[in-house]
């Protein structure tokens, strides 16, 4: 087994932290993250939520994210697949995920997603896409010396057996089929090669 990494990183994904815990509603209850990996944004929503669940399929970043947890009783990990393990349904007021979507079935993950979510709750999506267009390409062409420059002066790494895939969907599919799926969603394109979904499920 890994040994689990005890000193803080920083990646592209922890960038985005700041901006998922900002929209973590006042009071949360109940807060589930979706590939939860090693358990670091995990253990940050605890801080803002009474009770997190955090579940992912690698058997190895579970064990990691556990036993960095040892003694808080707020935290539970879920070693499965989002899509098809048991989970109370309408009662999270968060769920988010980070650069794990692309992982599955787009759609599926995100109605699922939605039917966790309690009426008033939030939802908030990190994620990878691929370019497609042109203008997408020359997005990316031109923040590519940005990106390398920010990852070397914080010196970014990734946790060790991190799973990793390449995104199959195009920023544009992804706009699209969120838009469909989420009626009102705020997506963003983010300078370090990532997208954000926001949404808030109705109350009635």
């Amino acid at each position: 087994m890994r040994q689990p990494a005890t000193e803080p990183y920083w990646n592209t994904n922890v960038a985005r932290h700041p901006g998922i815990l900002r929209s973590v509603p006042e009071g949360c209850g109940d807060a589930l993250e979706v590939g939860c990996g090693d358990g670091l944004l995990a253990r940050k929503l605890a801080g803002r939520a009474k009770r997190v669940t955090g579940i992912d399929r690698s058997p190895d970043m579970i064990a990691c994210a556990r036993e960095l947890a040892a003694g808080h009783s707020q935290l539970t990990f879920i070693e499965d697949d989002f899509l098809t393990t048991e989970l109370p349904g309408a009662q999270y007021d968060f769920v988010c995920s980070v650069t794990t979507i692309h992982h599955m079935d787009f759609e599926a993950a995100l109605v699922r997603m939605r039917e966790l979510l309690r009426p008033g709750g939030t939802l908030v999506v990190v994620g990878l896409a691929r370019e497609a267009s042109v203008t997408e390409w020359a997005a990316f062409i031109a923040a590519s010396p940005i990106v390398q420059i920010t990852k070397a002066l914080h010196r970014a790494r990734d946790p060790q057996g991190m799973p990793v895939t390449a995104p199959q969907m195009s920023y544009r599919q992804v706009r699209t089929a969120a838009r469909l799926l989420l009626p009102g969603v705020r997506y963003r394109r983010h300078l370090l090669r990532r997208y954000s979904l926001t949404w808030e499920k109705p109350t009635r």
